[in-house]
């Protein structure tokens, strides 16, 4: 057990530390921030550190955005940063020295991989999607997993519209036959987008923009959604897939990977599309039978496809697209009027910079005040700041099993301080308390750790001061 440490004084404002208020405007900063005549703020933030005291190290891999990592740097952390993504092996073998990590959709955080992660306090996903990580086994060993779920939406709905552009003039097949010296004008098979129906599967963040960009350009825009939503524009929603499939030229997926969405789109499926229609998939790889798809392109039952994700992806830049890692891959890429993109729906400079700080963000506001909201696999738990005025306030976050009789422990052992604020919420089997306690001596701290650490459902206790 480490000996007791001196609570911090009020550090000058110009002081890096290794915790410091986030930049960004959360719900406690706004409560907080009243101005007087002067515009100063009455209270400031007071920096928090973990009791611990111990340097937070975070892993940031798979080329995530250098404002990202200077955002980090910034608080002081130490960040190793690399542009490829680490196999469950090369993660397993060097995970236990960090305190967080950051990644894409290529590297994957396993339960073997957690399991090594002794030090582990928070994921991060750059990117929309979290399947990627083992979000059930995250929870259970007190990680929260942040996401960025709207950041890159313009960007896949702008890649979606240039791919229903492209398919429709097969600019794309001309555009490789002038590479290899060929000239070959022709207008058979050509159509304007003007007058068509796009059919957008998944009504989303990026089924909405892409829905009104396509109205832009005159199509006709159905969707459909396993909720009831109100549409955008002129946009109708159908009440089956079924439908959508009959009706749509243009058909596009925006859904999660799930077990109800893999292989959605399969044989029956896409007998049930026009002929001479179009599938577009940005979303998930395992979303399309690919199999299948190939069968009804090259039986001229559909006259094109774009494709951006793919059930096995190579782990980075450089590497083989080729049938070791999809059986299909040849044959895919041997079809005329297929588009075939290496995973860029949200690969623009605009949009890594919004993720880069939408991520870092929340991954720094759990570090350093234990704030748990946008996390995927966790309760959603904020509380105000400390303040400047209040030195002797400690942070108590515990993560703890959802049983019975665990707030009477914990309460118990708080008992003789004053708790300030205090704020619990669960999700599942997890549940996540954080309470700010007032008029703690240093000798107290390590004491109240040890004794809320023992409690029957702990999984996770730390304290900020």
């Amino acid at each position: 057990m480490s000996s007791a440490i001196s609570i911090p004084a009020t550090r000058p404002l110009n002081v890096v530390a290794a915790s410091t208020s986030p930049t960004t405007a959360s719900i406690h900063e706004r409560m907080l921030f009243r101005k007087d005549s002067l515009t100063f703020p009455i209270r400031r933030p007071k920096v928090l550190h973990p009791v611990e005291n111990e340097d937070l190290r975070l892993l940031i891999l798979e080329n995530i955005s250098q404002e990202a990592v200077k955002a980090f740097q910034s608080q002081g952390f130490h960040v190793d940063h690399s542009t490829k993504a680490m196999s469950e092996d090369e993660l397993v073998q060097k995970i236990g020295a960090y305190h967080a990590i950051g990644i894409r959709s290529k590297t994957k955080i396993t339960e073997r991989v957690l399991k090594a992660a002794s030090k582990l306090l928070v994921i991060g996903c750059f990117c929309i999607g979290t399947n990627q990580v083992d979000l059930e086994s995250a929870g259970k060993a007190g990680i929260p997993v942040f996401n960025s779920p709207f950041s890159n939406s313009r960007s896949v709905a702008e890649l979606v519209i240039s791919e229903v552009i492209a398919l429709s003039r097969q600019y794309f097949e001309r555009a490789f036959e002038m590479r290899s010296g060929l000239w070959n004008k022709q207008s058979k098979g050509c159509w304007e987008v003007r007058g068509k129906t796009l059919g957008i599967v998944g009504y989303g963040h990026i089924g909405a923009q892409l829905s009104v960009l396509a109205e832009a350009f005159g199509m006709r825009v159905l969707f459909h959604d396993v909720v009831n939503i109100m549409p955008l524009g002129s946009a109708r929603q159908v009440d089956s897939l079924a439908t959508l499939l009959a009706e749509s030229d243009f058909v596009t997926l925006h859904v999660p990977e799930l077990p109800e969405t893999t292989n959605m789109i399969s044989k029956e499926q896409l007998e049930q599309m026009k002929k001479g229609a179009y599938l577009i998939n940005n979303a998930r790889g395992k979303v399309v039978d690919i199999p299948a798809l190939v069968n009804a392109l090259k039986s001229g039952h559909l006259a094109g496809a774009a494709v951006d994700v793919y059930p096995s992806e190579p782990g980075s830049n450089g590497a083989p697209f080729d049938n070791q890692l999809n059986a299909w891959s040849s044959t895919l890429r041997s079809i005329p009027n297929v588009i075939l993109t290496p995973h860029i729906g949200g690969s623009t400079e605009e949009a890594q910079r919004m993720i880069g700080e939408e991520v870092s963000s929340a991954l720094t506001r759990y570090l350093n005040f234990g704030t748990t909201l946008g996390a995927v696999n966790f309760p959603e738990v904020d509380l105000r700041a400390i303040t400047l005025e209040e030195p002797n306030h400690v942070r108590v976050c515990y993560v703890h099993n959802n049983i019975p009789g665990v707030l009477r422990q914990v309460n118990e052992v708080l008992s003789p301080f004053n708790v300030e604020k205090q704020y619990s919420d669960s999700k599942g089997d997890i549940a996540y308390l954080m309470a700010d306690i007032a008029d703690v001596s240093p000798s107290d701290v390590n004491s109240l750790r040890e004794q809320i650490s023992k409690t029957n459902a702990n999984i996770l206790t730390r304290l900020l001061v």
